[in-house]
């Protein structure tokens, strides 16, 4: 398949904006009529990017390929069941939503078709008293959608569940198995983390690999009950993101992203830090505050990781370098706390 990028014409530009259409973003019709990948299907890919929680680059890179495929699908679409590869997309979004929020926990809602998903459709089945084939047709669509409205507002039951298991849930490091990891370019900083985290006991595997999806298979496999990504951008500000969707999120990673968020405005922001980093295009002043947002979001690793999952992207680069040493003890600071008291309420 041909990618399309800005100032590109023809037969993919042409699909692009078909996707983009079904996925209820309309492209201005004269770069439609051009089959023109414009000013304005830049605009309107950013728009569905920042829909999705996907990296917001105004480029039609493979992720947002694979969330404009997803989005084409509605539940009822065709029939849905364990299949290898798994079935992604939207509808099984709507499955999993309308499944746990009658109860029936299907996992995390991350548009794949999995064995909880299959388990969840099953237990439904059996409850209203169809066929327990596994199998979401439309018998199984149309018991779910008339009872959907006896549900509406409620959390799904996995994200109950697993808030549940985190107020049982407390140890220290020392009986843990974490996974920390990078993309390339905080290589340094992985590995000072790393050695914080071994030093108190933690069983520690470190990731160097360029693909998400390496990461969240290995830390599934793993068992690890931590998943922690770093990366370093080109920016003014930190940036924590966690799992979330429509309707969903994951309470361990919402909790873990706060307190690394936490920990990071407080080492930038420290009078130390603040006077020993050069100013700059992005950082333009010694005293200007520096900022962390928190965000949810559901690109490939935070979808896939089967543990409460979190990557920090940390700027500007010149800052991290001279800070490795204070980033890497506050983070570590993070996921003990974090450990010591998973379902804390992050404003305690």
């Amino acid at each position: 398949m041909t990618i399309p990028k800005p100032g590109d014409r023809g037969a993919s530009v042409q699909d692009l904006h078909r996707r983009l259409n079904e996925a209820g973003h309309r492209v201005d019709s004269r770069e439609v009529d051009e089959t023109e990948f414009g000013a304005d299907t830049t605009r309107v890919l950013l728009a569905f990017q920042a829909e999705r929680s996907l990296e917001e680059t105004g480029f039609f890179d493979e992720q947002t390929h694979a969330a404009l495929i997803e989005a084409g699908v509605r539940l009822g679409d065709r029939h849905l069941y364990l299949h290898s590869p798994m079935f992604r997309g939207d509808d099984v979004s709507d499955l999993q939503l309308r499944l746990g929020s009658l109860g029936f926990d299907a996992g995390k809602i991350d548009g794949i078709f999995g064995p909880d998903t299959a388990s969840a459709v099953i237990e439904f089945q059996r409850n209203v008293g169809l066929a327990t084939d596994g199998i979401a047709g439309p018998r199984t669509i149309s018991g779910l959608r008339q009872l959907l409205g006896r549900t509406a507002g409620r959390r799904p039951v996995a994200q109950i569940r697993e808030l549940e298991l985190l107020r049982q849930s407390n140890s220290e490091l020392r009986v843990q198995r974490l996974a920390i990891g990078h993309f390339g370019g905080a290589a340094a900083l992985t590995t000072a983390l790393g050695r914080i985290l071994r030093a108190a006991g933690a069983n520690v595997l470190e990731l160097d690999h360029p693909d998400e999806n390496v990461h969240a298979s290995t830390a599934n496999n793993f068992g690890a009950a931590l998943y922690l990504g770093l990366h370093i951008e080109n920016n003014s500000y930190n940036r924590v993101s966690y799992f979330a969707t429509d309707g969903f999120q994951s309470e361990g990673g919402f909790r873990l992203a706060h307190r690394c968020a936490d920990a990071l405005e407080t080492v930038f922001n420290s009078d130390k830090l603040i006077h020993r980093t050069p100013a700059s295009e992005d950082h333009e002043s010694p005293t200007k505050r520096h900022s962390t947002t928190r965000e949810g979001r559901r690109t490939d690793i935070l979808r896939q990781t089967r543990m409460p999952a979190v990557i920090c992207a940390l700027a500007p680069p010149a800052a991290i370098v001279l800070a490795t040493a204070e980033v890497a003890g506050a983070l570590a600071g993070a996921i003990t706390r974090w450990m010591a008291n998973p379902a804390a309420d992050p404003a305690d």
